[in-house]
């Protein structure tokens, strides 16, 4: 079932704007500028979760960013940073 819900959520490093996403076949956190490459939660608990993992862990800070997602019909979509969503409120 495909999910037509057109937010997600990304973390993006507080220090330099950078967004967090995960790479490669061994699925290493890597920072990216464009929120269309970031890894996407579904959801805004998901994505908080992780954040203060993140920040908690010691590598942080990071918060968490509202992405407004577009599917397009082939497939690809169109990411950008609708707000902040914010680890404080």
């Amino acid at each position: 079932m495909a999910c037509t819900q057109p937010e997600r959520y990304a973390i993006r490093r507080l220090e330099d704007g950078l967004f967090l996403a995960v790479q490669g076949t061994d699925q290493q956190v890597a920072l990216v500028a464009e929120p269309g490459e970031a890894y996407l939660f579904h959801t805004h608990e998901a994505a908080l979760r992780a954040a203060l993992q993140l920040n908690s862990s010691g590598r942080g800070p990071v918060d968490v960013v509202k992405i407004e997602w577009e599917p397009t019909p082939g497939g690809v979509a169109s990411a950008g940073v609708a707000e902040p969503a914010s680890l404080r409120g």
